[in-house]
């Protein structure tokens, strides 16, 4: 993550501990969001073909960055929710469940704030 992200209500996710600038006022707990998306047999069927030939798959990095931007949004969602304007710490997961690896889960977790 380069630099805090911010979604359209003004929430800032950040992965660090602290907002340069920004003092924090009031920690409110932790958030999650987390987002399970299944993989379509076909684009993963010409993902495979794609990876034995070297190239990247696209498919995948597209689901991938929307499962991490969804996972984000219900972040800052809850911490909004909250009474936040920020959320600190956040850490991203990812990991392959489902029978023979069949979902992607994206989980995002931190400290929603008061700025």
């Amino acid at each position: 993550m380069a630099g805090p992200w911010k979604d359209a209500r003004g929430i800032i996710v950040t992965t660090t501990h602290t907002i340069e600038g920004r003092p924090i006022q009031d920690y409110l707990g932790v958030v999650t969001g987390e987002v399970i998306v299944g993989a379509n047999i076909f684009r993963d069927l010409f993902a495979s073909v794609r990876d034995i030939v070297g190239g990247r798959s696209g498919s995948y990095e597209r689901i991938l960055a929307d499962a991490r931007e969804q996972a984000i949004g219900e972040l800052q969602a809850e911490a909004a929710a909250r009474g936040g304007n920020a959320v600190v710490g956040v850490d991203l997961d990812y990991e392959v469940i489902g029978a023979k690896g069949s979902m992607l889960m994206v989980s995002a977790s931190g400290t929603a704030v008061r700025i």
